[in-house]
């Protein structure tokens, strides 16, 4: 039976891995996303559904702990804030060389460096064009409420073993933070080591090996030929998941002469900067991608080829806005709008930075 709560997007986060029978969590606190590990310590799964739940002693520790349980087969998972997940970049890479599938969540806060402890989207080049070495993409899916902070850590489960591959749920501190109604599933049971065979393959290394060969889990190639190959496998993985899992959705685009295009907090922002547009006449959509590594390319270009200019918002100096402009590709007018530093657009800033860029041209 489903339950609404009110909890904060933090706590949503560790009831939705509980619930959905996740096998481990390893972590290390970490404002503004202690909440987490905090939520599930208080919880104490390890005697209802059996899910280890570890502090490690350091961000480095945690991610190579995921690498270990996911070797197994098994549902693991880590979260951490912009300098932890900075320290996991490593292990994300030989995650992602040796076909394992995690979740990594990352609660956004402002840096560079240690930076502040207020929300910030500037982790998007990070996220989504390999923080770490090598040619890796993670699947990313950026929530945007405290009901899809719970809603994708199942989500971001099905698509790490579906691809084999880890999934980051890329969040920021004022989701993490805020306190919103809750829809939470009912709890499902860890699946078994035969359940998990069967419905993603026998390729984890669980010590048995009676009916089948041994599995060996590397990200190491020393042959160049060889290693070229498999980076050429991992490229066709990745273009299977651009063409089956983009994710995105729309706010009054049907009329609309001009676009925003935002993600996470800053999509909030725009719903209530659109209904303060249009209250001028200004006739202004959103587009919100859902997923950020496969970014929805082909929707905002259809898009823009309908309006007069598009405006890409986001708490950072303009990362996403890359992307924008490569899936326009010069078909209309894009320009961006941030704040830095940890701190929020208003509502009025983003209609203001809508009409000095594009009205009365």
């Amino acid at each position: 039976m489903k339950e609404v709560k009110l909890m904060k997007g933090n706590e949503a986060i560790a009831h939705a891995a509980i619930r959905c029978g996740t096998d481990g969590y390893f972590g290390y606190p970490i404002t503004p996303q202690s909440e987490i590990m905090e939520t599930l310590m208080a919880e104490q799964p390890w005697n209802s559904t059996g899910m280890v739940v570890l502090q490690a002693e350091s961000e480095i520790a945690s991610i190579n702990m995921v690498y270990g349980g996911a070797g197994c087969g098994k549902r693991v998972m880590t979260s951490s804030s912009s300098p932890g997940v900075s320290l996991m970049q490593e292990g994300l890479t030989y995650m992602a060389g040796a076909e394992l599938p995690c979740v990594v969540v990352n609660v956004v806060r402002g840096g560079p460096g240690l930076g502040t402890i207020q929300p910030a989207q500037s982790d998007y080049f990070q996220t989504v064009k390999g923080g770490g070495h090598g040619d890796y993409k993670l699947i990313t899916l950026a929530p945007s409420s405290v009901q899809e902070m719970a809603d994708f850590v199942e989500d971001a489960f099905d698509l790490a073993f579906k691809y084999r591959n880890p999934v980051m749920i890329l969040s920021d501190g004022a989701i993490g933070q805020m306190m919103e109604k809750v829809e939470l599933k009912p709890q499902k049971p860890r699946m078994t080591e035969e359940e998990l065979i069967e419905k993603y393959g026998d390729w984890a290394t669980t010590g048995k090996t009676k009916n089948r060969k041994r599995n060996i889990i590397t990200s190491v190639e020393l042959a160049s030929e060889e290693m070229e190959q498999f980076n050429n496998k991992l490229q066709a993985k990745y273009k299977k998941v651009e063409e089956n899992e983009v994710r995105y959705e729309t706010f009054m685009c049907d009329d609309a002469e001009y676009l925003i295009v935002a993600y996470g907090s800053s999509a909030r922002i725009c719903q209530k900067s659109i209904q303060l547009a249009r209250a001028k006449g200004i006739k202004v959509g959103l587009l919100r991608p859902i997923t950020l590594f496969p970014f929805p390319s082909k929707p905002i270009l259809e898009l823009a080829q309908r309006v007069k200019g598009v405006l890409s918002v986001e708490m950072s100096a303009g990362q996403m806005v890359e992307d924008v402009r490569l899936a326009i590709n010069g078909a209309v007018k894009v320009e961006h709008f941030g704040r830095l530093g940890g701190i929020i657009p208003s509502p009025g800033e983003v209609v203001t930075a809508l009409e000095s860029n594009f009205i009365g041209e």
